[in-house]
């Protein structure tokens, strides 16, 4: 009894806290003015109008209702959703510095070990630091081409696979196609041997993504209300949390110590973990730079580059069977221009324009990242309104692909649409932004790019896709699991029906 008196009269305490806390906020809020957005409720502000499982879907449905810009009240931090490209350039280009940073939360802040990383971590000098040598010595272009000879193999053993798998029953599961190309060009880039190679590890090290990306959507108390931050602990979020990072730090220093090996293959030589043992031991940056660093990067190049390959490739063949003439007009593309030669290789890709239509139609239509998460570091304007520093920011991708003021026919699947225009996705063109823009870009999309292109060009190219018996293409559905990187929520089942071996 004495102890329930003691926990509801420290509940009441928090509140009234939290109450005088809110009213001295809204002193300084009179004074703003807001953008439109849905009335809160005290203390939890928005709290109960956000979809964790759904996020982009359910900011898209508040901007049809409030506009392109909503105003968003949480207990930590004010919040805006941008919906429109017009917006997101005002933002993203003509304030870039003042939306550069990241909103932080306990989860993101373990995965990058303490904000080490440079997805994650806020805008800062060393932010700036480790941006600076990853753009200058992982993704410049001759490192890219470093890598083609890996990319080229995965993808024809791939294309081995999956005639394998039509030799057995004809049915191929592309989304685990997909995502098994990705993790092995990953780790063959970064650690110098397949993932696959891995070995018992493997099983592990996918849980291990899986899980990585589950609690990225966990939301905790702590992160609105410090003073409440037991709760999650009691919970079990934090516990939770901490056994990830665990093993993921287990993974990555044995992983480490393989290629710290005298003895390990030349094979592995020049790959990315190669290049950041050199930046620890020339140490050429202005910050310290040791095996935190390493890890937290690590993680970045597993995260970045394995979920968003497998998810566009999986998302343009979806795009692609459920609208056959596209489908017929890609391959006659690839097939006329190939002939015979038996693969497409990377000089061929730059010849095929329709299918560059395909993928950039793609990444408007079902981007990977359907929001980009900032935050902002000073106060600024935007179309008239005022934003106060540290407001989280979400722009959202997935509704300005569909922006009615930007583009033509927005809800149609329609490739063609790029044959007469110069619209890029390498942020320059705000109304396809899947990669981000300005000081947040992320610095390995043309890697990335590269080895969907090169992946999807063979699928096409070597294989007649088709529905399982008794399945239409209305049938096929485009329900997304909850996630940053937003994949098929069901495998894509498919059937060889002709193959080029």
């Amino acid at each position: 009894m004495v102890v329930y008196h003691f926990s509801a009269a420290l509940s009441l305490i928090i509140v009234i806290v939290l109450i005088a806390l809110r009213r001295l906020n809204r002193r300084d809020d009179g004074k703003l003015r807001r953008p439109p957005g849905p009335p809160g409720l005290p203390i939890i502000g928005n709290m109960l109008q956000f979809d964790p499982s759904n996020v982009h879907i359910c900011l898209s449905n508040l901007s049809k209702k409030y506009g392109p810009l909503v105003f968003m009240k949480f207990p930590s931090a004010p919040m805006i959703v941008i919906s429109s490209a017009r917006l997101a350039k005002e933002a993203l280009k003509d304030n870039d510095l003042a939306f550069s940073s990241r909103p932080s939360s306990y989860s993101l802040a373990k995965l990058s070990y303490n904000n080490l990383d440079i997805i994650f971590s806020p805008y800062n000098d060393y932010w700036r630091d480790m941006r600076k040598m990853i753009v200058h010595r992982l993704f410049t272009p001759e490192q890219v081409n470093n890598f083609r000879h890996a990319r080229e193999d995965e993808v024809s053993l791939m294309i081995k696979e999956i005639s394998q798998q039509a030799n057995s029953n004809g049915v191929v599961n592309l989304s685990k196609a997909a995502m098994s190309f990705a993790s092995n060009v990953t780790s063959r880039v970064t650690l110098g041997k397949r993932f696959d190679e891995i070995g018992s590890r493997k099983t592990r090290f996918e849980k291990l993504l899986n899980e990585i990306q589950a609690i990225k959507l966990l939301l905790f108390v702590g992160d609105y209300y410090p003073v409440l931050g037991w709760i999650d602990r009691l919970s079990g979020k934090i516990s939770r949390v901490d056994k990830v990072v665990k093993d993921m730090d287990t993974l990555f220093q044995q992983l480490i110590d393989e290629h710290l090996s005298p003895n390990r293959p030349h094979y592995m030589d020049g790959d990315f973990l190669d290049i950041l043992f050199q930046f620890r031991e020339q140490q050429s940056s202005s910050v310290p730079f040791d095996w935190d660093n390493i890890k937290a990067l690590l993680m970045n190049l597993f995260l970045a580059a394995t979920d968003p390959t497998a998810a566009i490739i999986t998302w343009v063949m979806t795009a692609l069977i459920k609208k056959s003439s596209t489908l017929k007009k890609v391959q006659e593309e690839i097939r006329g221009h190939v002939g015979n030669k038996g693969i497409v290789d990377e000089d061929d890709i730059n010849k095929l324009p329709y299918l560059k239509a395909v993928v950039k139609e793609t990444l408007r239509f079902y981007p990977p990242s359907p929001l980009l998460p900032r935050a902002t570091t000073v106060r600024c304007n935007l179309d008239g309104y005022e934003i106060e520093p540290n407001t989280m920011v979400m722009v959202n991708v997935w509704d300005i692909g569909r922006d009615p003021e930007y583009w033509d026919n927005p809800n149609e699947f329609l490739p063609e649409r790029f044959l007469t225009s110069n619209i890029d996705f390498k942020g320059h063109d705000y109304g396809l932004i899947p990669f981000g823009s300005g000081r947040r870009r992320c610095p390995g999309y043309s890697l990335g790019v590269t080895q969907v292109e090169l992946a999807l060009a063979n699928l096409l190219y070597s294989f007649d896709w088709k529905l399982p018996h008794g399945v239409r293409q209305e049938d096929i559905d485009i329900e997304t699991e909850p996630g940053a990187i937003v994949h098929k929520k069901n495998a894509l089942l498919l059937m060889v029906e002709r193959y080029i071996v």
